[in-house]
């Protein structure tokens, strides 16, 4: 059997694993392993490879953001940040029909501005938000679906983890990435907003309302916000205007929740364990994927898949646009099988190279950028798409009286909107271009 051959048949063994359960980092990593072992006829070159690969991993310098970016996010869930954000939103918007639904989605964007996590955004938030939302008539399926689509904000919102990890693989400029991603993390939420209104008139009987607050309590609820924009401000626009470097910032924004968690009374030595234990296990987690996608993309350069699949797809004189379209199904299909962060390990090594032989008009980084822009949506899709969206299940394991499929149904207005979304951003790019 050719090399070629070999690379194509791992993709049919590596789903394989995956629907045997298999974790998709063991996956990848036997799928690497054993494809390097095959295509080389000997354990010298994967057993070099396991020696290095590992070291060069997990001292990566470039890696260290993660764990900062999660800790922070930790801190921030201890500190009250989370609750603070909803009751100031719910003070504005709470009144209105669908407005407690709005009020969550306005609540994830804040606290996936600090957090970086789609479903540490979903799962705290819910925590904070599905109570109250059940409390004022909100239908079971609604709720769950409106906060498993506002915790996708978490990785589209800066600073976000995956965008990390995009910039990495592509040798682009993280701040560049964090500035391009904030207009459309803000039409993502304004289009989720825009979905609520229509959907509680399609059912009125889906969503009650919450009694109008004084003008005095909604400003003393907005004042409870100031840390989220602080530790915000600090990141996001220290990493922007050059004041320190993402890592450095990631630091920063860990340390400034910290202290916020202090002051507020939230942080003690227990709590402060757990969470650097659960900063552990995630790091610990994403590393472990970071090294089999290592592993497997390797024995796919090896075979030269990449390669032929982009010479293929010029050899065929598809138009870029096309092509485009046809990479941004399959992730939307993809999606209903593995987690984001996989999803961009596995594929972006592949596609990268096919997109950088096509013109779009634009300069190799704008294309990077706006192309980084767009999986990363179609990447959040798949986190709300059934059925195996991931943030679906989150939710609807924390509200378990609510069936799967009323979430399922509900959900569906959040995916045709993100859909609209990405046909958007896909015709205009200076939309995602314009602030970088």
């Amino acid at each position: 059997m050719s090399d070629l051959a070999l690379g194509y048949l791992s993709f049919p063994v590596l789903l394989g694993l995956i629907f045997l359960r298999a974790p998709i980092g063991l996956a990848m990593l036997i799928c690497g392993i054993g494809g390097i072992w095959l295509a080389t006829d000997t354990t010298v070159v994967f057993m070099a490879k396991l020696k290095s690969e590992v070291y060069s991993t997990f001292s990566s310098y470039s890696l260290s953001i993660i764990p900062m970016f999660l800790l922070m996010g930790q801190f921030a869930t201890l500190s009250g940040m989370s609750r603070a954000l909803f009751k100031a939103a719910e003070a504005w918007l709470g009144h209105r029909k669908g407005g407690m639904a709005m009020a969550a989605v306005g609540a994830c964007a804040g606290f996936g501005a600090i957090c970086g996590s789609s479903l540490a955004t979903a799962a705290t938030m819910s925590r904070v938000a599905l109570p109250e939302l059940k409390k004022y008539g909100y239908s079971g399926g609604f709720s769950t679906a409106t906060l498993a689509a506002g915790g996708t904000l978490g990785i589209l919102i800066p600073p976000s983890v995956i965008l990390v990890i995009y910039a990495i693989l592509t040798e682009q400029n993280i701040a560049k990435l964090f500035a391009a991603a904030f207009i459309p993390g803000i039409l993502a939420a304004l289009g989720y907003m825009l979905t609520i209104a229509i959907y509680v008139r399609l059912f009125p009987d889906q969503a009650g309302t919450h009694p109008r607050l004084p003008y005095g309590r909604r400003f003393k609820a907005l004042l409870a916000v100031w840390p989220v924009l602080i530790v915000f401000g600090l990141v996001v626009g220290g990493i922007y205007n050059g004041w320190f470097t993402p890592t450095e910032g990631a630091a920063v924004g860990a340390m400034g929740t910290g202290l916020i968690a202090l002051f507020s009374r939230s942080l003690n030595w227990a709590v402060f364990r757990d969470s650097i234990l659960q900063t552990a296990t995630g790091t610990g987690m994403i590393f472990f994927i970071v090294l089999g996608a290592g592993f497997y993309n390797g024995f796919l350069a090896l075979t030269q898949v990449p390669q032929e699949l982009s010479g293929w797809v010029t050899s065929q004189g598809f138009s870029p646009w096309t092509v485009m379209v046809m990479i941004l199904i399959f992730y939307l299909i993809l999606g209903c099988l593995m987690d984001s962060l996989s999803m961009i390990l596995l594929t972006i090594p592949i596609f990268w190279p096919v997109i950088q032989t096509l013109d779009f008009g634009m300069t190799t980084e704008e294309v990077a950028i706006w192309f980084g822009i767009l999986v990363l949506i179609v990447v959040e899709v798949g986190l709300i798409t059934p059925p195996v969206g991931m943030n679906l299940f989150i939710i609807n394991n924390m509200d378990k009286e609510t069936p799967m499929v009323a979430t399922y149904k509900s959900v569906l207005f959040f995916v045709g909107s993100d859909i609209v979304r990405v046909v958007i951003l896909m015709l205009f790019p200076v939309i995602t271009l314009i602030l970088i």
